[in-house]
C-alpha cells in the first residue's frame, strides 16, 4: 500500500497565523521560560518555518515587545470593561482599578513576569515597557481625574499606583500575599492618593 502524502501546511491569513505563534509563544514562556524562547524555537513549536517567525517578529525582542503588548491589550480590555461596569464614585473606580491590575497579571501567570524581566534587560524593549507604562497612568488619570481637583494628584502619585500595583501582583503570583488583601491595599492607596489634594 502506497504512503499517502503528507498534508500541505495549511496557509493562514496573516492575523491568524499573528495569533497563533503569540499563543504558542505564551505557551513556551510558560512550560520552558522567557531564556528559552527564540523565533527558532518558536517556528518548530508552531510548525511552522523560521522564516514565517521571523517575518512576523523579526528578532526575538521584536517577539518579546509583541508579547508584552498582546499582554497589555488584554489588560486594557478588562480595565476598560470593569471601569464601564463600575459606578461613578471613587470607591469604586478605585475597586476596579485594584481588581482588574491583579487580575490580569494572574491570568498570565509567572510568563508576564519573565517577560517583564526580560524587557528590562534591553534599552529597546524598556522603551516598549515605559510607553504602556504611561499609557496606563494617562488612563488612571482619566479614570480618577474628576474625583480630584485639577492638578492636585501629581504624575508621581499615578506612577505610585502603578508601582504598588506591580509589586503587589507579584506579591499575590508569589504567593505572598493573599489576592483579597492585595487588592484592598491597592483600593486603599488609590483613594488616599486621589484624595488627599482635597
Amino acid at each position: 500500500m502506497p504512503a499517502r502524502p503528507e498534508s500541505p501546511r495549511r496557509r493562514l491569513p496573516r492575523e491568524q497565523r499573528a495569533r497563533q505563534l503569540l499563543d504558542v509563544a505564551w505557551t513556551l514562556v510558560g512550560a520552558e521560560g522567557t531564556d528559552a524562547l527564540s523565533l527558532g524555537r518558536l517556528a518548530e513549536a508552531a510548525g511552522v518555518t523560521k522564516p514565517v517567525a521571523y517575518d512576523h517578529f523579526v528578532t526575538r525582542n521584536g517577539l518579546l515587545a509583541a508579547l508584552y503588548q498582546d499582554y497589555d491589550l488584554r489588560q486594557t480590555a478588562v480595565f476598560d470593561e470593569r471601569i464601564g461596569l463600575a459606578k461613578v464614585q471613587l470607591q469604586d473606580r478605585a475597586r476596579a482599578i485594584a481588581g482588574g491590575y491583579i487580575d490580569c497579571v494572574l491570568s498570565q501567570g509567572s510568563e508576564i513576569q519573565g517577560i517583564l524581566a526580560a524587557l528590562a534587560g534591553s534599552p529597546e524593549l524598556l522603551a516598549v515597557k515605559r510607553r504602556y507604562q504611561q499609557d496606563f497612568i494617562g488612563k488612571c488619570a482619566d479614570w480618577l481625574g474628576g474625583f480630584a481637583p485639577a492638578g492636585s494628584v501629581p504624575d508621581a502619585g499615578f506612577w505610585a499606583i502603578l508601582g504598588a500595583a506591580e509589586a503587589l501582583s507579584e506579591a499575590v503570583a508569589a504567593g505572598m500575599v493573599v489576592q483579597a488583601a492585595a487588592e484592598a491595599e491597592l483600593e486603599r492607596l488609590i483613594v488616599a492618593t486621589v484624595t488627599r489634594g482635597r
